[in-house]
């Protein structure tokens, strides 16, 4: 009997991406928990609807749950029906700007939610591998306090003691986070207990800039699939602050799904990783405009906010040793060349369909 995994954010990036490399590499039977959110967040272009189809078209066992998990009583009784091996949880508001303006959606989707899952995994599945999808932004603003060096087309850090970039043990606290950042802190510290206070296997993936060929990108969330997208439709692209030099370390969907598979084939309890794509996959805006133009064969059209988001990083990118010592099979598989081809290949496809 195949074991079953249960993923929040089924129709999103990461989710999908999950629910396909568990499907095919592993032979689970998926469900997916989503409702949308994500176009109510963002509008039409965040509708998500035709990655769901596209799981249910290509994925043999694959159930759909059009269930909000903002819904405690809906997402107990899923729960205790379904009693998954697995939980991966990517299901969020994601985005700093759209926080500010639905402060309580923002938290009851990010904490609530989380915390609804946690206990109801608790209560009927407290042996699954709970795997949280957190985000950087939990650091808040307090990476900008590492002494930085201007180069030609980027940030980078000045400080030797980054040099591989930031690890799980840099401080959360004492920082500007924006409001999503906090609420995804208050999720992180309870992923952390669950897994401390009742010994859960649980973990959370401080993720960089997640991203893919399946990204609905808009331009409050998904850098380098909106990138991508104002590249092939000759839109203009807004850069705000930091004169575009700012820098992220970009992660295939794919290499998260893999090292999601590689915890929960050895999972520990309460325990955190930076997931990212390190410094050799990281680039500024600057440098993603570039390669966006190699593969599209079209000039980037953009302009320049004199103005940097509240909370945003100068310069990001994950320090994924901890990552490969505890799990050495490892390691990035896609490099950012690669995944800027596909995303533009992905567009394409889509603007032709």
């Amino acid at each position: 009997m195949a074991k079953k995994l249960l993923v929040t954010g089924s129709s999103g990036l990461i989710g999908s991406e999950v629910c396909t490399y568990f499907s095919r590499e592993l032979g689970y039977e998926i469900h997916g928990v989503d409702n949308n959110q994500r176009a109510v967040f963002f509008g039409p272009q965040g509708d998500t609807r035709w990655n769901q189809q596209r799981l249910s078209e290509d994925l043999p066992a694959f159930q759909h749950h059009e269930v909000d998990i903002r819904d405690r009583a809906g997402v107990l009784e899923l729960l205790q029906t379904v009693r998954p091996d697995v939980i991966v949880h990517t299901a969020a508001q994601p985005s700093h700007d759209r926080a500010a303006a639905i402060p309580f959606d923002d938290f009851d989707t990010n904490a609530v939610g989380t915390l609804n899952l946690l206990e109801a995994a608790r209560q009927f599945c407290p042996e699954a591998p709970f795997v949280h999808m957190s985000t950087n932004k939990v650091y808040g603003d307090a990476p900008n306090r590492i002494e930085l060096k201007e180069l030609e087309t980027r940030w980078d850090y000045n400080d030797p003691a980054f040099v591989h970039g930031i690890a799980e043990t840099f401080s959360i606290d004492q920082s500007k986070h924006s409001l999503f950042g906090a609420s995804k802190v208050a999720a992180d510290v309870m992923v952390q207990e669950y897994g401390r206070y009742f010994n859960m296997p649980t973990c959370c993936l401080r993720g960089g800039c997640l991203t893919g060929p399946n990204h609905s990108g808009v331009e409050l969330h998904g850098f380098l699939s909106y990138l991508v997208k104002c590249n092939l439709e000759g839109r203009e692209y807004r850069v705000f602050g930091y004169q575009g030099k700012q820098v992220r370390d970009n992660i295939h969907s794919l290499d998260v799904a893999r090292f999601m598979a590689a915890f929960v084939g050895s999972p520990r309890a309460g325990e955190v990783y930076n997931l990212g794509g390190g410094k050799d996959n990281s680039c500024s805006i600057l440098e993603a405009f570039k390669w966006a133009e190699k593969f599209s064969g079209r000039e980037q059209v953009f302009t320049y906010v004199d103005e940097n988001r509240i909370g945003d990083h100068i310069c990001y990118y994950s320090d994924l040793r901890k990552m490969k010592d505890h799990y050495p099979a490892w390691d990035i598989s896609v490099s950012l060349e690669e995944t800027i081809r596909q995303i533009v290949a992905a567009w394409q496809a889509r603007r032709s369909a």
